[in-house]
C-alpha cells in the first residue's frame, strides 16, 4: 500500500473514532444487561448480538439521512455545524431513541413518564404492544414529512443537475406550478385513507395532515429565524432554522427504525443502545461527507438519497396497510445510494476521458 493510500485510509477511519468508542461502550453495556436479565453466557451473547444487529439496522436505514444532513450542513457556518454535530446528536440519540418511545407510551396509555419507564423495565411485552398500536399515526406523520422533503428537492426550478433526466426535468419544470408538491402529497393521503377503514382512516388523515403542517411550519420558522439572523450578521447563514429543520428531519427518519426495533427485542434499553450506536455512525458519515466534499465529487449521490427518502415515505404509508420488513427498507435505500454512487463514478470517468481527448486533439493541432 502506498503512503498516500495509507494516509487516506487512516484519515477516513479517524472520522469514525468516536463511533468505535461508543460501539465498544454500548456492546459492553448490552452484555451487562444480558447477564443481569438472564444470568447466563448465552443470554449475554444474545443481547450483545441484538445490539449489533440494531446498530446495523440503524446505519442501513440512515445512509440517506447522513447525505441529506451533509447537504444542509455544508451551507451552515462552522459554529452551527458544531452545534448540530454535538447537541444535535445528543438530541437524536437520547431524544428519539429513549424519550420519544417513552412519550408515545405516556400519551397512548395516559400514564406519567416515571410509570412509562417502570412499564418498559417490568412489562416490556405490554410496552411493545402500545408502541406497535401507535405505528399507524407515526407512519402517517413521518411518511408525510419525508415525502415533502423528497418532493421539495425535485420540484425545484433552480435544480439543473439531473440523474434520471426524463423524470427530473419534468419535475423541475412543473415546479412553476405553485404548491404542486403539496397537491401530490394530499392526493396520496386521500388515496391511502380510502384503503383504510373507519377510525384508522380518520387517524391516518389527521396524522398525515399534522406531518404536512409540521413540514410547512418548520420551513416557515426556519426561514424567519435564519432571515432575522442574517439581518444581524451575514455570517449567520444557516443557523437556528436549519438546526430545527435537521432535528425534525432526523426524527422522521428515526420513526421507522424505533418501531421496527421492537421486532427484535421488547427491551427499551437494549433498543436505545443499539440504535444509539448506529446514530453515532450516521454522525461520523455526515462529518466525513461535509469535510471531504464527497457530495460535490459525486454529483448523483444526493439524488440517490432523495429518491431513497421518497421510497421510504411511500413504504411508511404502505406499512399502514401491510407489514414490510425493515431490512427491505434499509437495503432498498442503500441500493439506490449505491447505484447513484456508481453513476457518479461513471460520469466522472467519462468527463476525464473527454478532457483527455480534447487535450490530445489540442496538442495534435498545435503540432
Amino acid at each position: 500500500m502506498s503512503t498516500s493510500a495509507a494516509t487516506g485510509a487512516n484519515s477516513t477511519l479517524g472520522y469514525f473514532r468516536w463511533a468505535f468508542i461508543v460501539t465498544a461502550i454500548g456492546l459492553v453495556l448490552g452484555g451487562v444487561l444480558g447477564w443481569q436479565s438472564s444470568g447466563t453466557i448465552a443470554g449475554m451473547a444474545t443481547v450483545f448480538f441484538i445490539c449489533a444487529v440494531l446498530a446495523v439496522l440503524e446505519i442501513s436505514l440512515s445512509f440517506d439521512n447522513a447525505i441529506v444532513n451533509a447537504n444542509k450542513l455544508k451551507d451552515m457556518t462552522p459554529v452551527w455545524q458544531h452545534r448540530f454535530l454535538t447537541w444535535g446528536i445528543i438530541i437524536a440519540v437520547f431524544g428519539m431513541r429513549i424519550v420519544f418511545p417513552l412519550l408515545i407510551v405516556v400519551i397512548a396509555a395516559n400514564i406519567g413518564p416515571i410509570e412509562a419507564v417502570i412499564l418498559a423495565a417490568r412489562e416490556p411485552a405490554e410496552y411493545a404492544r402500545i408502541m406497535n398500536d401507535a405505528h399507524l399515526p407515526i407512519a402517517a406523520f413521518g411518511g408525510t414529512f419525508l415525502m415533502m422533503v423528497g418532493l421539495t428537492y425535485f420540484f425545484n426550478q433552480e435544480k439543473d443537475v439531473h440523474w434520471i433526466e426524463w423524470l427530473e426535468k419534468h419535475m423541475a419544470r412543473s415546479a412553476s406550478i405553485k404548491g404542486i408538491e403539496i397537491a401530490v402529497v394530499l392526493l396520496l393521503i386521500l388515496l391511502f385513507s380510502n384503503l383504510l377503514k373507519g377510525e384508522e382512516a380518520t387517524t391516518f388523515v389527521y396524522s398525515a395532515i399534522y406531518g404536512l403542517v409540521t413540514f410547512l411550519a418548520v420551513e416557515v420558522l426556519g426561514g424567519l429565524l435564519d432571515a432575522s439572523q442574517k439581518a444581524m450578521s451575514e455570517a449567520a447563514k444557516g443557523g437556528l432554522g436549519a438546526f430545527i429543520y435537521l432535528e425534525v428531519l432526523d426524527a422522521s427518519f428515526s420513526f421507522d427504525g424505533v418501531i421496527g426495533a421492537f421486532a427484535l427485542t421488547q427491551n427499551l434499553f437494549i433498543i436505545a443502545i443499539g440504535l444509539g450506536i448506529g446514530a453515532m455512525y450516521v454522525r461520523s458519515m455526515t462529518i466525513m461527507l461535509v469535510e471531504k466534499g464527497t457530495l460535490a465529487e459525486y454529483r448523483y449521490l444526493e439524488h440517490g438519497a432523495f429518491y431513497a427518502i421518497l421510497i421510504l415515505s411511500v413504504i411508511m404509508y404502505v406499512q399502514t396497510l401491510v407489514h414490510i420488513p425493515e431490512v427491505i427498507t434499509g437495503l432498498g435505500g442503500a441500493a439506490l445510494i449505491g447505484i447513484s454512487l456508481w453513476s457518479s463514478i461513471k460520469y466522472n470517468r467519462e468527463e476525464r476521458e473527454a478532457e483527455e481527448r480534447l487535450a490530445h486533439e489540442s496538442v495534435a493541432e498545435n503540432i
